[in-house]
């Protein structure tokens, strides 16, 4: 009898430890509400995510590279291998603007969002800007109101998108621009080194569209399905 108790007694802590583990690998990934008004925004027929990016893996589970090191980003690059870092590999910034992420981990058939949603298009990036006015005005109606660099050239995140001012890693791992500018990711390729994205700046109001090479690290947002 005392042994068939040990048995069961084993068994169900199996059981809440491997409930407690699947949980921990998975929650960064899904530890926001998409139904709280806190978290999205719609923007015409888009829903898209109120701040940064800031998981560690991808919505199968599976571990995303954490590059620390300037040999590590480097290495990450040249193997065309996801990776993600915080600028300048302080944690404290990550609680600001969340992570900054290669192209590779963009374009994970793992899923760099949580399920439900994706990184934007080049094409849905362009919706969204129009659809509040154009790249001349953009910007300042989705920017947040502080943080920028200096006084009087914040948002006025009329939209309530709060863009933030990440700053990026280039793709010879260099961290620059942090509370200057927020770069941001579009799923969509250019050539075969670069992608598009969207780029807002401290001193005006636009949304540009630019490139920047696979290699580099720029923040994210997502958009629902």
């Amino acid at each position: 009898m005392k042994k068939s108790i040990r048995v069961l007694m084993f068994a169900g802590l199996f059981v809440v430890l491997a409930s407690f583990i699947w949980k921990s690998s998975t929650e960064t990934n899904t530890s926001f509400n998409p139904q709280s008004e806190n978290e999205t925004i719609t923007i015409g027929n888009q829903v898209w995510m109120k701040r940064n990016l800031d998981v560690t893996t991808f919505s199968n589970g599976e571990a995303i590279i954490e590059a620390k090191t300037k040999e590590e980003w480097d290495r990450a690059g040249r193997e065309g291998k996801p990776a993600w870092c915080y600028y300048e590999n302080n944690p404290e910034n990550g609680k600001k603007f969340g992570k900054l992420y290669n192209w590779y981990a963009v374009k994970s058939t793992k899923g760099l969002c949580p399920k439900g949603w994706h990184i934007p298009t080049d094409k849905e990036w362009s919706t969204m800007v129009d659809k509040i006015g154009g790249k001349d005005v953009a910007g300042k109606k989705i920017k947040t109101t502080s943080g920028w660099k200096a006084s009087g050239t914040n948002g006025d995140n009329s939209i309530g998108l709060s863009i933030v001012p990440g700053g990026y890693r280039d793709n010879e791992t260099t961290f620059t621009n942090n509370g200057v500018t927020g770069y941001y990711w579009s799923s969509s390729e250019y050539l075969k080194v670069n992608a598009w994205s969207r780029t807002f700046t401290y001193n005006n109001d636009y949304a540009v569209r630019y490139v920047y090479y696979k290699e580099d690290g720029l923040s994210c947002r997502c958009v629902k399905d």
